[in-house]
């Protein structure tokens, strides 16, 4: 068995690589970072270190790796022959790799079972985003592109923090992971992989996911940076910062419940988990790694303001919430090039535009009102601000 997973970074060898490579696939990285592949391809192995309860180090063999920008053909050939392709590039990537995918595919022999495809990604139905590339890549000769390949979404979580210099191939992970893998498009025929999770309904574990552990991971940034700390751990060490990360967790909760139907006990055990996975000391994460591209974290459908939106959809003021917005709004890192951004748009805009820029709010939104008195705030506080 083989698959080909675009992303060779952290996430990709300490999370779906090493899943992969232990339900028995030969798992081909393919990647545009020369030094990268350029170390894979002369390694025979590499070591995923799990840090937190029950630590273990687990060996990665039997892998290869291409480079997807320079050896296009030899990448085309490593689809065609695949069983499953996987990414973990990052959303907004998927469209520069979906045209290699749809060549591999229209390249596979007859006779071939269908290509399964899942894009792992900080994303909702990130293989939809996937899928709709690779179907503006198809080439209607090759056939029909329903017939050659399967596209299922999936729902991922697994902390991978900066390395620390010097670690070479090596990835230092937390030990807690999920994998959930919606199951229906594969028919009978789902893949083996023995540390996911197949589900015949994917949505409500996508938005708990992304409404408990993103929601409450960036709320954790924010409040942090804002109370001047700078790791995550250290920033959940601290009783307020705590506190406010527990009152968001509490509202995400509350309309979880509400909206999926999971049981009150079975949300709370759930961010019981995800609150002490924050605490984890051996993870180096930091409340600028955590924190970058707030611009992303503030749009429409990502973890505060959907939420948020859905809670004064329901008459539901979120203030805890609104909090969390606030403290994004203040996260300010030159080296982050969204939050740069951020700043820019801010001072730029009248306060009404800059909230509809950020968060693709419309103006008539029952949450519109509130997010627009934040951003007025923000702006004050830079006119307040000394020279």
């Amino acid at each position: 068995m083989k698959a080909v997973h675009f992303g060779a970074g952290n996430i990709g060898r300490g999370f779906v690589g090493l899943l992969l490579h232990e339900a028995g696939y030969e798992v081909v990285f393919a990647d545009v970072a020369d030094t990268l592949i350029a170390q894979l391809a002369a390694a025979d192995s590499y070591s995923v270190h799990e840090v937190g309860e029950n630590p273990a180090v687990r060996t990665v063999d039997n892998f290869r790796a291409v480079n997807s920008g320079t050896q296009e053909a030899q990448l085309i050939e490593e689809i065609a022959t695949a069983d499953i392709v996987t990414t973990a590039v990052g959303p907004h990537i998927l469209k520069f790799v979906a045209p290699a995918i749809a060549k591999g595919i229209a390249s596979r022999a007859a006779g071939l079972p269908p290509l399964q495809v899942m894009a792992c990604e900080n994303a909702i139905n990130a293989t939809d985003i996937l899928r709709e590339s690779i179907v503006s890549s198809w080439d209607e000769a090759a056939g029909s592109l329903a017939d050659a390949a399967v596209f299922a979404n999936t729902a991922v979580d697994r902390i991978v923090p900066n390395q620390e210099p010097g670690q070479g191939l090596d990835v230092t992970v937390e030990t807690f992971y999920e994998w959930v893998i919606d199951r229906t498009p594969f028919g009978g025929a789902a893949p083996v992989i023995p540390g996911a999770t197949f589900v015949d309904e994917l949505g409500p574990y996508i938005e708990r996911k992304l409404f408990t552990v993103n929601t409450g991971h960036a709320s954790a940034a924010y409040f942090g940076f804002e109370a001047g700390l700078e790791k995550i751990s250290d920033a959940m060490a601290d009783e307020d910062v705590a506190a406010d990360v527990r009152a968001v967790l509490d509202e995400t909760k509350q309309l979880l419940v509400s909206k999926h139907g999971f049981s009150y006990d079975e949300q709370e055990a759930y961010v019981q988990k995800i609150l002490a996975r924050f605490t984890n000391p051996h993870l180096p994460d930091t409340v600028h790694r955590v924190g970058r591209a707030p611009l992303r974290k503030l749009s429409r459908h990502e973890r505060f303001i959907g939420p948020a939106a859905e809670l004064a959809e329901r008459g539901i003021v979120p203030e805890a919430l609104l909090g969390a917005i606030a403290a994004a709004l203040r996260f300010n890192d030159p080296a982050d090039a969204e939050a740069v951004e951020l700043g820019q748009i801010l001072a730029d805009s009248e306060p009404a535009a800059a909230t509809e820029r950020i968060t693709g709010l419309a103006q008539d939104h029952p949450l519109f009102a509130a997010v627009c008195g934040l951003v007025e705030e923000r702006k004050a506080e830079d006119v307040a601000a000394p020279a």
